[in-house]
């Protein structure tokens, strides 16, 4: 049984379409801005936040308008049937507007303003979120539970989540450099994806993928570092290559998670390595968006879908030197050329990893 993926759509800082923001993106643009005073005790950081977006009920706005967007990639009657799942990928939601439930007042609107016949999902794992959400979706079409899911990942910048990433010291006081030797933190960004899952090919009005779905691993290693050995993305990864028949060199491309941390960056390396995989071409988006949270997953599959439909591979904004202690094949410049299988991969706080594949027809 195939699933298949498509209808990708993404709200970011560099465009309000998937279309704008990979055209921004290739023509070498970044959504990352210095920002006075706006970190803890007034010190400038430099974060990717959306300009125009109204700060009230945000984290709402945009799912709902993602959700609408969405509905024109597909067949919008599929929307309320039983058999579809809307799943919201998220790790803070509304916090902005209510630290009591920032996700009961999306889920009301939503099911309302769409008439969804249930509820939707919320998938908060750390920075995991987006990945999981995505595999989750696949194993719910593949077990006949639905036949269609649509999977939202959102996340808006806010003062408690930069106050945190800062009180671990590992905010970047540059752009994010991913793999750079001269990387010192991330660069929180905000956004918000979709893509669809789903067992019909029939539903979506342009080209589809196949879905690979991925798996999970968890290495226990620590609350906010993780495994110097790389064990828990090596597991998984090995898993999801070993369930789909693909080997290490099949794959064409490595959307990466990479941070800009020295900790994560070096602990992806390692278990790149271990995979055989160092040969494969990879980035992060990371530079073009900062690390949006529990959109990342979601937002940087939908860029790597667009990657396959173009048939350019992005470069890593922001890297110049290895700075890991393997050395990866970190896209320099846009690479243009046909890409078939495409890995994904996510790491986060608690010691989870996430990874899954996308293929083409």
């Amino acid at each position: 049984m195939i699933i298949y993926i498509g209808a990708e759509e993404l709200i970011s800082p560099l465009g309000k379409s998937v279309e704008e923001n990979f055209s921004a993106a290739s023509a070498g643009k970044t959504g990352i801005a210095l920002y006075p005073q706006a970190g803890f005790k007034g010190v400038n950081v430099h974060l990717s936040t959306i300009k125009d977006l109204e700060r009230s009920f945000a984290f709402e706005n945009l799912v709902e308008t993602i959700l609408d967007s969405v509905c024109n990639r597909i067949d919008p009657v599929i929307l309320q049937s039983p058999k579809t799942l809307v799943v919201i990928s998220s790790t803070k939601g509304g916090l902005y507007d209510s630290i009591s439930d920032p996700f009961g007042n999306l889920m009301e609107r939503l099911t309302r303003l769409f008439k969804l016949a249930h509820t939707p999902l919320v998938i908060s794992n750390a920075c995991i979120s987006g990945v999981l959400a995505i595999n989750v979706a696949g194993n719910l079409v593949k077990s006949g539970h639905y036949n269609h899911v649509v999977v939202i990942g959102c996340d808006v910048v806010s003062d408690f989540v930069l106050y945190g990433f800062q009180s671990l010291f590992a905010v970047s006081d540059a752009p994010c450099a991913p793999f750079d030797a001269g990387r010192s933190g991330v660069t929180l960004g905000e956004g918000c994806s979709a893509v669809v899952v789903s067992r019909d090919m029939s539903i979506f009005k342009n080209e589809v993928f196949k879905l690979g779905i991925g798996s999970s691993a968890n290495d226990a290693n620590h609350i906010s570092g993780p495994s110097r050995t790389g064990e828990g993305l090596y597991r998984s990864v090995q898993k999801t290559l070993e369930s789909n028949g693909v080997i290490a060199d099949n794959i064409d491309y490595i959307s990466a998670h990479g941070t800009g941390t020295i900790y994560n960056d070096e602990m992806e390396s390692i278990a790149f390595d271990r995979l055989g995989l160092t040969h494969a071409p990879l980035n992060s988006l990371k530079g073009f968006f900062g690390h949006t949270l529990g959109a990342a997953g979601i937002l940087e599959t939908a860029m790597s879908m667009q990657m396959m439909r173009n048939g350019t591979l992005l470069k890593s904004m922001g890297y110049k030197a290895c700075g890991t202690s393997v050395n990866l094949n970190v896209i320099t410049e846009n690479q243009i050329g046909s890409v078939q299988t495409i890995l994904k991969t996510a790491s986060g706080f608690g010691g989870g990893n996430a990874s899954l594949l996308i293929q083409k027809l």
